[in-house]
């Protein structure tokens, strides 16, 4: 039975021995296998930066080797159309009363109009607009207590669309003895077209995209390189402003003077070429 017990005890103390050596031996082999983790996550973002390296510099080679400049083209014009609005209008205390006062002076408009040699064809007049009116009420002590109806008012408007400025023109500066017939008469600003602006247009594209193409020969011959097939084009947005007003009135959307008789309309034109 001692015996017995001693070998139990030996077996036990060598147990107890062998078992931080496993346990160590277990934590070794964890170790190692972290360590090649790491490993192939270093070389994985390595070569992964290597490709996106090489890919950069190959961008960057053919992105430099590109030749462009940007062209533009500008033409002075006149107007070949004009358009002169008015209105008037009449007030009664009720809406006949109104709508007869302004129908006479819609009818001496129109005589004056002709008189000074503007075609029917050319008048247009606008349906007539009809508002009520109204007066404010005060108390015996000055204060506000509220709104009347006070009759009537009637507005009309009346478009010359002519092709003769000139005369236009004259019609619009002088409107005197129009007022003096009892026509309220108020007149707009004329404003100036031109009817062949989309052949206009197509010029100046032409004109900017051959300034843009001399622009990269002059370039590419001074700097002993030549051109070779168009990569990319773009244009840029037409400028219509008054005659002699520089780039002050130029928009990133555009721009359309409509207030001035002589005008100058401008395009740009933006070319890119490979470089053979």
């Amino acid at each position: 039975m001692g015996e017995e017990l001693r070998e139990g005890k030996a077996e036990a103390v060598e147990d107890r021995t062998a078992a931080p050596s496993e346990r160590g031996a277990g934590r070794r082999s964890g170790d190692g296998a972290r360590i090649w983790t790491a490993l192939i996550i270093g070389v994985s973002i390595m070569v992964s930066c290597l490709f996106l390296s090489l890919g950069f510099v190959r961008f960057s080679k053919v992105s430099s080797n590109t030749i462009g400049a940007t062209g533009s083209a500008h033409m002075d014009f006149e107007a070949d159309q004009i358009i002169w609005r008015g209105s008037y209008s009449a007030d009664g205390a009720s809406s006949e009363t109104a709508y007869r006062k302004i129908s006479n002076d819609a009818a001496a408009v129109k005589k004056y109009l002709i008189e000074q040699g503007v075609s029917e064809s050319e008048v247009v007049f606008s349906s007539v607009d009809i508002q009520k009116k109204y007066r404010s009420i005060y108390d015996q002590s000055g204060n506000y207590s509220g709104e009347v109806e006070d009759g009537y008012q009637l507005t009309q408007r009346v478009t010359i669309t002519s092709g003769d400025l000139d005369k236009v023109e004259q019609i619009s500066r002088d409107v005197s003895s129009l007022l003096r017939t009892g026509v309220e008469f108020t007149s707009e600003s004329p404003e100036y077209y031109c009817s062949t602006l989309d052949e206009l247009k197509l010029q100046l594209i032409s004109e900017a995209t051959d300034n843009a193409r001399q622009r990269i020969d002059i370039i590419a011959r001074e700097s002993g390189a030549a051109v070779g097939k168009l990569v990319n084009s773009s244009l840029g947005v037409f400028q219509i402003t008054a005659a002699n007003t520089g780039t002050g009135d130029y928009s990133y959307d555009g721009y359309f003077d409509t207030s001035s008789r002589w005008k100058t309309a401008s395009i740009t034109v933006r070319l890119d070429y490979q470089l053979k």
